[in-house]
């Protein structure tokens, strides 16, 4: 039997254990924005480390806002980001549900399919060559379609389908809904929580494209943010951004990685409160 002595304990460790972990877990970013808005004369100075400066300067952000590509990029990324999420939670919904009725013809063929396709990929080159020829090659949507429809996605939101009560939606067919309606006005409403989720992973992911715009785009106004990003962060040269200023390609590479995590890391929030929601909305009422 543990007392509550070892138990209080136990807490305590707990406790300092996710204190550090968070520690680590920040530091990195604390780090990141202090060298970004840190003078290069106190980086020097202090040996390239950083953590709270005694002066506080923009021009690094102000030089990165003033390159043409910059804001171009950002507008490249945010249509990506935008369109492809709700690309693939719109062919995630609609497959998933499909696949989650026991009575489709064919169902564990086409299930078979998605795992397979899973296990087996077609390649870089042969996928390089269906982007090309069916015309995406160097266009927008080159970053779009070719992953428009993550079949893990799919598998998770059908599991979820599943695991909602099939009265439901036969009470739902006996108010005479077709199955369309079904999805919209009972599958959907109960299903926020796993799309949130499932949402956020392709904010996410398509907030940091970055192999598919170096495979099929070669367009430089088409590049995105994280292309034009790795360009700076592989840059060695120094930048000027006015005549009596220069700006080391150090404290400008920092600036580009706040500025393209700073959007993720404030949408977060907002998002995760959503993550929760519903998750007793399915309970069946005796």
């Amino acid at each position: 039997m543990v007392s509550h002595g070892n138990e209080r304990y136990f807490d305590y460790f707990i406790n300092i254990l996710l204190i550090l972990l968070a520690v680590i877990s920040v530091f990195p970013l604390l780090y990141v924005f202090a060298v970004s808005i840190t003078p290069y004369s106190e980086v020097l100075r202090n040996g390239g480390f950083v953590l709270i400066p005694r002066r506080i300067t923009f021009e690094a952000y102000k030089a990165l806002f003033g390159m043409d590509a910059i804001p171009r990029a950002f507008l490249v990324t945010s249509f990506v980001t935008v369109m492809n999420t709700l690309i693939n939670l719109v062919l995630t919904v609609l497959m998933a549900y499909t696949l989650s009725r026991k009575h489709l013809v064919g169902r564990s063929f086409f299930i078979f399919l998605i795992v397979f396709t899973m296990m087996f990929g077609g390649g870089l080159i042969p996928t390089y060559l269906v982007v090309k020829g069916t015309g995406l090659l160097n266009t927008i949507w080159a970053m779009i379609i070719p992953g428009a429809m993550s079949t893990w996605n799919v598998l998770v939101v059908k599991t979820f389908f599943e695991s909602l009560p099939e009265e439901l939606f036969e009470s739902g067919r006996i108010d005479g809904a077709g199955e369309f309606t079904v999805l919209l006005r009972l599958a959907l409403p109960l299903s926020i929580p796993v799309l949130m989720t499932i949402g956020l992973f392709c904010v996410v992911g398509s907030w940091n494209t970055f192999f598919s715009a170096v495979y099929y785009i070669t367009d430089p106004g088409l590049n995105p943010l994280q292309v034009i990003i790795r360009g700076l962060l592989l840059s060695s040269e120094q930048m000027e951004y006015n005549a009596d200023i220069v700006l080391p390609t150090t404290t400008l590479q920092m600036a580009s990685v706040v500025a393209a995590s700073l959007p993720v890391i404030v949408v977060y929030p907002f998002v995760q409160k959503h993550l929760t929601k519903g998750m007793l909305i399915g309970a069946v009422k005796g």
